[in-house]
């Protein structure tokens, strides 16, 4: 089973007992991917580590994505009997902590990683059979049953990333470098960035119940605009590019954050993007789960404050009124590059889904049209 080629399922269209086939070949993929992230664990002990303050520890994660399967299930009425209802409950749910509040450790008494393995293997077992078993009438929509298994699935693949990025914050000792999670070993100096010109046109997002694909409930609804004509970089922003504002001191200097970003800044007492390691006057990178130097060319990895703070920096060294873009122009952007749903891709546009690396790779390394990495 290839693992790094996976398409979410599309819910209305095709012949009910293929859609059960494709259904049960993606779960099994996301569930074996999930498992295989907890395998760069170095150590049980490494489980119990709280990789951010603001978060569990990873043990935590490796119990929430089976047991979300049991309970979405059971609210939706498709079985009447849990598998264990203290896991259940102590691995519902999750947090989102703002830096003022208390993660309290104390209310906690977490199982051993064998027990969690235990219970992840009683779900897979279960989800087997009521995928295998479960009536299934096409097309699949927001009243089948069928819609809370791929809830399931696609939360799991959401924490693929989200835990991915608690991994990368553990000690480099605490984690090991296996070769599925493989690192693009392309380097180099990257070319120069510019704006390109992006012609204005309508943007429709928003999805509607009779959507062929699973969606969230913030994905609904429907919002039109008419974007104008804008200017964006052909290239994502590299790790060169980004230097000379830490050389400038961007890091500590107020003005060129705005409030939320200062506060963050201030709480962090961030001088550099969270995964530069400084080492012997040069620079290293942390990867997920391995220190490599530095790639120039590849994409800069920083949250939206450090990058708002970035343009700013960079808006008022060029005398170009340069900015993050907005949700409407992205997709504008997207619509002219003519970049198609997940599961109609010939093959990734770009680096993402893990058909490539589980790293980043050079910012040229993928056009879409003019511009390179729209997606990824």
């Amino acid at each position: 089973m290839d693992l790094k080629n996976t398409r979410t399922i599309i819910l209305d269209s095709g012949e009910p007992e293929q859609k059960r086939a494709e259904v049960l070949e993606y779960f099994h993929k996301t569930f074996d991917i999930d498992e295989k992230l907890y395998e760069t664990l170095k150590y049980d002990d490494t489980f119990y580590l709280r990789a951010d303050r603001l978060r569990h520890p990873l043990i935590f994660y490796f119990g929430h994505t089976a047991t979300f399967f049991i309970n979405k299930l059971t609210i939706a009425r498709v079985i009447d009997k849990r598998i264990n209802p203290g896991y259940e409950s102590m691995f519902a749910v999750g947090v989102d902590e703002m830096s003022w509040d208390d993660l309290d450790q104390r209310h906690y008494d977490w199982p051993t990683r064998q027990q969690v393995k235990e219970y992840r293997d009683r779900v897979r077992v279960l989800m087997d059979g009521l995928i295998r078993t479960l009536p299934l009438t096409m097309p699949i929509t927001w009243e089948s049953p069928w819609w809370a298994i791929m809830m399931g699935i696609e939360h799991e693949r959401i924490h693929l990333e989200t835990s991915s990025v608690l991994i990368r914050q553990l000690p480099i000792e605490q984690v090991v470098q296996l070769p599925f999670w493989d690192v693009c070993n392309e380097s180099g100096e990257p070319p120069e960035n510019r704006l390109l010109g992006v012609p204005g046109g309508p943007v429709t997002l928003g999805k509607t119940a009779a959507h062929p694909l699973y969606g969230w409930d913030n994905e609904y609804g429907l919002h039109e605009a008419e974007v104008p004509g804008f200017k964006a970089a052909k290239y994502l922003v590299s790790n060169r590019e980004f230097l000379p504002f830490i050389k400038a001191g961007g890091y500590r200097d107020r003005q060129w954050w705005d409030e939320e970003g200062w506060s963050w800044r201030e709480f962090k007492q961030a001088e550099h993007p969270l995964f530069w390691i400084e080492a012997g006057g040069g620079w290293k990178l942390r990867t997920m789960a391995s220190e490599i130097e530095l790639p120039w060319n590849w994409p800069v990895e920083v949250n939206c404050l450090e990058a708002r703070a970035f343009c700013n920096w960079k808006a008022a060294m060029t005398g170009l009124p340069i900015r993050l873009p907005t949700e409407d122009e992205w997709n504008r952007l997207r619509d002219v590059c003519d970049i198609p749903d997940q599961p109609y891709w010939e093959k990734a546009p770009g680096n993402i889904n893990l058909e490539q690396w589980s790293s980043s790779c050079p910012i040229d390394r993928f056009g879409n049209g003019e511009f390179f990495d729209v997606l990824g």
